[in-house]
């Protein structure tokens, strides 16, 4: 994987991320090519990691043998009628992070036939190299593509494989947007504490490395979390008082409601994206 040929269409963050993840990684700079249109964000690209930067993305795409397709959602179809001849030319393994582009929407913008074709669904921890990241291969991805795929995305984090490519809709529920949800648990504790007398400094502080110490708590064990809940909550004491409280709201179905609102929008944006031929 180190000496891959790896083409980013699109310079941002995402694609930074995962540049910094390769390189971090062991992967030769001059193996990769960035498409970027901002001549300033190709001069930064390739300062910082010592990659290839241009403006065609045609011509960019024809050196790899992966290509990742890295812009916004709204702009891939016009993107991907772009480069959908190269693309068939030289038949590389293509690994789309637009969220919500499907994969019948996507090969059929890059001219259709059998192009091999990953969806995955990595959430912005990536640019901290902490992500969740949820692939989707479409029937044309060899072995080996899947194996360069999930290498590719483990640069930034941790990767799992979906075989229905509409349970990503699902991924983006969950991690996709959760982590704001995890943001909102936070803000919530840190004004909590603050009507409690502490100050805004102590509970931040606090609440940051609670919520760090939980989560890796939780990586770290073989138990469940409800397992892992039950062992810090003590019969009658403080902790089981403020979660009867948070099960009277109703925390649990709340969230499983959230989490349906967010699947049912990816769904909906998925059919959007999808409209045009």
């Amino acid at each position: 994987m180190k000496d891959v040929p790896i083409a980013f269409i699109g310079g941002g963050n995402m694609a930074r991320s995962l540049i910094g993840g390769l390189i971090g990684g062991g992967h030769d700079p001059g193996c990769i090519w960035v498409a970027e249109p901002d001549a300033s964000q190709r001069e930064f690209l390739h300062g910082r990691f010592g990659v290839h930067a241009g403006a065609g993305n045609p011509e960019i795409a024809t050196k790899a043998e992966v290509v990742v397709l890295a812009v916004k959602p709204q702009v891939l179809q016009g993107v991907a009628r772009q480069l959908a001849p190269a693309i068939q030319a030289h038949q590389p393994l293509v690994i789309s992070v637009a969220a919500g582009v499907r994969e019948p929407d996507l090969r059929r913008w890059l001219g259709g036939g059998s192009l091999a074709l990953v969806r995955t669904m990595p959430n912005t921890p990536a640019l901290v190299g902490s992500a969740a990241s949820a692939l989707f291969a479409n029937e044309f991805v060899s072995e080996e593509h899947r194996q360069l795929a999930e290498s590719l995305l483990r640069a930034v984090g941790v990767t799992v494989w979906v075989d229905d490519e509409s349970l990503l809709d699902a991924v983006t529920a969950l991690s996709g947007s959760g982590p704001a949800y995890f943001f909102l648990v936070m803000e919530s504790l840190e004004r909590a504490a603050l009507d409690l007398g502490l100050e805004a400094e102590i509970a931040r502080l606090l609440t940051l490395q609670t919520a760090f110490g939980a989560a890796k708590m939780a990586l770290e064990s073989v138990e469940s979390p409800a397992t892992l809940r039950v062992r810090v909550t003590s019969p009658g004491g403080t902790t089981e008082r403020a979660l009867a409280i948070l099960g009277d709201g109703g925390v649990g179905p709340l969230f499983a409601k959230a989490l349906e609102a967010a699947r049912q929008r990816a769904r909906e944006l998925g059919d959007l994206l999808g409209e045009q031929p």
